[in-house]
């Protein structure tokens, strides 16, 4: 597979318009979780001329085609990532909705040891914890 968001996106065929290739690299060098306004905001930055209407047709687009994740981390927002972005699961701070990655061997192999229990081979999984900062922590 491909690099890049851009690079997938053209060895889909996918049609890359100039704005399209903006929103690529927006995706592309976010290092958080953003929602389709945000990416507006950011692409704005690069192109002022791109339209909102623009920006969620691609992500859509994106999205069909298996190049973005998108989340629902229960903000009433959907939020994307790169769908080939090695495993990683979330931590949702429901004051701030900031979004945690994090990556636990224990939690991995406790998924293996219960898919093997019932009978089943884990293909793939997505945890979510939610949670609020300790006042003690």
């Amino acid at each position: 597979m491909a690099d890049t968001i851009l690079q997938r996106c053209e060895a889909l065929g996918l049609r890359l318009t100039e704005q399209r290739r903006i929103v690529a690299a927006v995706l592309e060098g976010a290092d958080d979780h953003p929602d389709v306004e945000k990416l507006y905001a950011r692409a704005c930055a690069v192109d002022p001329g791109i339209s909102l209407a623009t920006v969620y047709r691609t992500v859509k687009l994106f999205e069909e085609a298996g190049i973005l994740e998108k989340h629902e981390f229960r903000d009433g927002r959907a939020r994307y990532e790169d769908a080939e972005r090695d495993h990683h699961d979330h931590l949702i701070d429901l004051n701030s909705g900031e979004v945690f990655e994090f990556v636990d061997a224990e939690i991995e192999a406790l998924q293996e040891r219960i898919a093997a229990r019932l009978g089943y081979q884990l293909k793939g999984h997505r945890l979510e914890l939610y949670g609020v900062r300790r006042k003690d922590g």
